[in-house]
């Protein structure tokens, strides 16, 4: 097939990330890059050979010989560019979160729907040889009927910039909306969502903490006025629920991982193993996920278009395969995230409907 023509626009640390992976997949073919940042811009154009570059993103939308946009801007930026891109008749591949805000996040489901174009997020924890199985165990009904899950992610003491790694930008609520919830939570959430099969939010309860000690000069430079962790009780649909906690930095040697529980057996995905009753004796079993990788790729048509967000992204446009639904997964993270946000200023548990009617566009537009 012929390799599609992507545009990727902000080329710092998540942007060269993209563009590693896109040179690993022979239907990818980037063809320009887009950063206010000139200096990084040559540098990244002539280390990755990318023919194009501007310091204007609309220039780079005005392309007729593109068909996808990779955005890899910071979480406020995500909408604007985003509906910018779809109105330019382009399919969108956009970095986690889907946006700063439930409201933003919607409207660009809104204009994906409008312009009949992809949207796509990158929830890299979808295509895990963990979820991977998981997935064909509860759709075999190995669990049976699924009831509770958790959604857990652990860094001892990782926050962006006032402990070592990223930019300042990563701690600013204005730019990036919030803390570990957004960072990493979403990954986590999305993936048990996705497990669950995507139910609708129902309620919501939740905190959040800035607590463990870090750099006063970095804290007061960086300006640093987001969550380092993030936990939260969430009643969905059909009788099911989900706690989480999503930890930037705890005094903790670790966390338990994510997991699902069903009526007839259960599941840990970190490590991975599951758990039921055979002939009336307790079973806990691990399995090979390495073999069944190998296996599915040898015996299943188009297995590699699950290897990764950007792989599967490649393959939907292709046409070999239907897109995941990253976008409503991601949305429906957002929401969850936004509705702890909520609970905790509100000090209370909060419906579905106050989320929705309290959320309000963080945008900032380029």
């Amino acid at each position: 097939m012929e390799p599609i023509r992507i545009g990727i626009i902000g080329v710092g640390q998540i942007g060269k990330s993209h563009l590693k992976q896109y040179a690993s997949l022979p239907g990818a073919n980037v063809v320009a890059i887009a950063d206010v940042n000139e200096k990084e811009l040559q540098f990244v154009s002539e280390s990755y050979q990318v023919p194009h570059s501007y310091t204007n993103f609309h220039d780079l939308l005005k392309r007729d010989d593109i068909e996808a946009v990779d955005i890899c801007l910071h979480n406020n930026f995500h909408a604007p560019v985003t509906i910018r891109a779809l109105e330019a008749g382009k399919h969108v591949y956009c970095e986690k979160p889907i946006a700063g805000s439930y409201a933003d996040g919607l409207a660009m489901m809104n204009a994906a729907k409008v312009c009949d174009k992809k949207l796509h997020i990158q929830l890299a924890t979808l295509y895990s040889k963990e979820t991977k199985a998981a997935k064909h165990l509860i759709d075999q009904g190995k669990l049976g009927k699924l009831y509770h899950a958790r959604s857990n992610g652990f860094r001892r003491r990782s926050r962006p910039y006032v402990d070592g790694y990223g930019s300042m930008s990563f701690v600013q609520k204005e730019i990036s909306a919030g803390g570990a919830l957004n960072d990493m939570g979403v990954y986590h959430i999305a993936q048990v969502l996705y497990l669950l099969g995507l139910p609708e939010v129902e309620r919501i309860s939740g905190k959040i903490y800035q607590e463990t000690e870090m750099s006063e000069e970095r804290k007061r430079k960086s300006g640093y006025n987001v969550e380092e962790l993030g936990m939260g009780f969430i009643k969905l649909s059909g009788g099911m629920t989900l706690d989480l906690i999503e930890a930037w930095a705890a005094h903790l040697n670790a966390l338990e991982g994510s997991m699902v529980m069903g009526s007839s057996g259960g599941l840990k995905l970190a490590p991975f193993s599951y758990h039921a009753n055979l002939c009336d004796i307790e079973m806990n079993a691990t399995f090979d996920l390495n073999a069944m990788d190998y296996r599915w790729h040898q015996l299943r048509d188009d297995e590699d278009a699950y290897d990764s967000s950007q792989a599967h992204w490649i393959a939907a446009l292709q046409g070999r395969v239907d897109l995941l639904p990253s976008a409503q997964l991601a949305l429906q993270a957002m929401l969850i995230c936004e509705g702890i946000y909520l609970s905790d200023r509100t000090g209370h548990e909060v419906s579905i409907d106050e989320v929705v009617y309290a959320s309000q566009s963080s945008a900032v537009v380029l």
